[in-house]
């Protein structure tokens, strides 16, 4: 909607433009008129659309040329004057006023124009004969009006349809001479029916009627209103009423049903509330949101509320019910972008299924990835599919959160993060593409189907920490080691992948890590790809385990994709956990029975500490046992057997009266400490040898 209108009025002199004008102000005609009214401004509170209003007059004895084009320039509307008893004044609306007003306006943006015959108290017959050719021939003319000034008749009339040709102009809306809704028109409503098709089905049904009129105009439709409204699509349309619902052919009938009988204040009540601007376009402002900010070192993410929303999209869309969408339902869905804002790149960076339909799950994440990478662009997307108006918000903006600073997560030693970027470095060749489709469940074979120039860099899916799920975005970083961008080295871990059948290919992660992470906080994990190949031994100072021993990383975790089945995530929820808790120095994260880990794992697990163990817990139960059932101590081993399936129970040589001995006690305890120290030692002396 527009700040202000701006209304110009031109015409012979003495057909009365000033007094129109000084009329309207005091409400009565003025005994003494001057060459010229002083420019005057209505406020928003006393005009019906709520809108300031400037009137601006004209006089040719007062005014040049020059100055006459600079008010026509700035004038929203123009009103030209004739008086109804003054034939040459009529005749020079064409000849001379109009093309005046084209000749100092752009031709793609015509200033709409209102003709006023003044002095109608003065004649007895009406000037519509001769200006109705006139209003044909000339599209920018909005209507005509007769009034007069000196009985005050439809003076107020006039200045409203003055605004209401600016704030409601027809021009965008309807073409005359076809009388029919322009294309641009149509595609904008079409987009309304769609948006507010809530299950999709082609049809408004009263329901979603009712919610579209609450949206616009703030109140619900009676029962009896709404059948009104559809018994007058059936009696025009065959096809506009379908299951007692409204369909898109009904829904543009309607509207141009409006337009026809002067209503189109109706139709821009509906556009303007979906967030079209007067040229039918969306508003910038309706789309970018200018209340969200991303301070540094923050990140943006959707909140439930968004995920509840795109979830509601997506099974709108997805008419077979099998958790994908097709290239016919995706098509669909995006029907309402004026582009197709996703192209055969994002079947690559996202889950799909065996056909290479996007999933619901790989949808969820492509949503996440964009508004990860760029919230504006999501923010544009949400505005296409109508957000703000469906989930009743003031924009979209709300679909956001704004993460914390990284830095106070790391205080903290805790995030509330849900979506952790890792970055993946390798020299080419080194198997970082086949990482990144592995995390989407690919194997080699079939990512050798995939052709080049659809590869993404980006891949993005679930893993799940501690029983949380989070989303883990990995993003491939082009192998020149010298043009590194402050985004390539922005994330959340590091990734470094080799390939273990090459003897020179490590020697670039190594550098890499060496120039850009070594002296930050960021956790780096070394990834030998390809090790279903026979292993090279890497023409480096250290071989990988001491480069990873050395800098306190973990050792390098073997991967292939080369595989039958999919390959193996774990990799993946390692990465997310330590991306998730890059405080925890994660020492090991292998089975390798050959590091510190391992020999201590080995060792808890061994059967001596595990029978020291069961003879301890089984003393302890003993007696708490026998304090509970003295008199049925013949139970005693068979209720130990159900509380320690997995312990094979011994035979028990220990009295009812050592139990009750504060001796037994205390070497039950010293045998505890002595455990623990010695366990203790023992991990020092291994860590040593680390």
């Amino acid at each position: 909607m527009r700040k202000d209108v701006r209304i110009l009025l031109v015409g012979e002199p003495k057909v009365g433009k000033t007094s129109l004008i000084m009329s309207l102000v005091s409400e009565e005609f003025p005994q003494v008129v001057p060459y010229r009214a002083e420019e005057i401004t209505i406020p928003a509170d006393v005009t019906p659309e709520r809108v300031p209003t400037h009137i601006v007059d004209y006089s040719e004895a007062e005014q040049t040329d020059e100055q006459l084009s600079s008010e026509i320039s700035k004038a929203n509307v123009i009103c030209i004057v004739y008086a109804v008893n003054n034939k040459k004044s009529i005749e020079k609306v064409t000849s001379h006023w109009i093309p005046l007003i084209n000749d100092n306006t752009d031709k793609d943006s015509r200033v709409p124009v209102i003709l006023v015959g003044n002095k109608s108290d003065l004649v007895e017959h009406s000037s519509m004969e001769t200006i109705l050719p006139v209003m044909n021939q000339y599209t920018e003319i909005e209507t005509c009006v007769e009034c007069s000034a000196k009985n005050l008749k439809n003076i107020s009339e006039l200045f409203y349809y003055a605004q209401k040709a600016v704030l409601h102009p027809t021009g965008p809306l309807y073409c005359p001479e076809e009388k029919q809704m322009k294309p641009a028109c149509i595609k904008a409503l079409t987009r309304i029916f769609k948006v507010s098709d809530l299950d999709n089905d082609g049809i408004l049904n009263d329901n979603e009627l009712n919610f579209f009129q609450r949206t616009c105009f703030n109140a619900p439709l009676v029962s009896q209103a709404l059948e009104d409204v559809k018994n007058v699509v059936r009696k025009n349309m065959i096809d506009g009423v379908c299951d007692n619902g409204l369909t898109l052919k009904g829904f543009l009938f309607l509207h141009t049903l409006f337009i026809q009988r002067g209503r189109h204040e109706t139709t821009w009540t509906v556009l303007r509330r979906f967030g079209y601007d007067d040229d039918l376009e969306l508003h910038q402002d309706y789309l970018f949101p200018l209340t969200l900010k991303v301070p540094p070192d923050c990140t943006t993410e959707l909140n439930h509320n968004a995920y509840l929303f795109l979830q509601s999209v997506f099974d709108k869309h997805d008419k077979d019910r099998d958790c994908a969408l097709s290239p016919e339902e995706l098509k669909d869905l995006f029907d309402v972008f004026p582009y197709m804002p996703w192209g055969p790149d994002v079947n690559n960076t996202v889950c799909t299924n065996d056909e290479g339909w996007i999933t619901y799950q790989g949808y969820l994440s492509q949503w996440t990835l964009t508004t990860y990478l760029d919230v504006q662009r999501c923010l544009e997307y949400l505005g296409y599919l109508g957000y703000s108006i469906i989930s009743e918000q003031e924009s979209q903006a709300v679909a956001i959160t704004v993460t914390r600073d990284k830095k106070i997560d790391l205080q903290k030693k805790q995030t509330q993060r849900s979506v952790f970027r890792c970055n993946v470095f390798g020299d080419s060749g080194s198997g970082k593409s086949g990482f990144l489709q592995a995390f989407l469940g690919r194997n080699l074979t079939r990512q050798n189907t995939v052709s080049e120039e659809h590869m993404s860099y980006y891949a993005i899916s679930t893993a799940y920490v501690y029983g949380q799920e989070k989303y883990l975005l990995l993003h491939e970083v082009f192998p020149d080691f010298d043009v590194l961008s402050d985004t390539d080295l922005a994330c959340d871990i590091v990734c470094l992948v080799y390939d273990a059948s090459n003897p020179h290919s490590f020697e670039y992660c190594a550098r890499v890590f060496k120039q850009y992470f070594m002296d930050t906080k960021t956790p780096c994990m070394m990834i030998a790809a390809k090790s279903d190949l026979q292993e090279a031994k890497q023409l480096y100072a250290l071989t990988p385990l001491e480069f990873c021993r050395k800098h306190k990383m973990p050792p390098p975790q073997a991967f292939t994709c080369n595989t039958a089945d999919a390959p193996c995530k774990d990799i993946y929820t390692k990465l997310t956990t330590m991306a998730m808790h890059p405080h925890a120095r994660l020492r090991c994260m292998c089975t390798c029975n050959r590091c510190t880990f391992c020999h201590l794992q080995n060792f808890i697990n061994s059967e001596l500490v595990q029978t020291v163990k069961a003879k301890l817990y089984t003393a302890i139960l003993s007696r708490s046992l026998l304090f509970q059932r003295p008199s049925n101590s013949s139970s005693l081993e068979s209720s130990l057997s159900l509380v320690l399936p997995s312990c094979s129970v011994p035979t028990l040589h220990v009295t009812q009266a050592d139990l009750k001995s504060s001796t037994f006690w205390l070497r039950v305890s010293a045998g505890a400490t002595v455990f623990a120290v010695l366990g203790f030692a023992m991990y020092r002396v291994l860590l040593k040898q680390r």
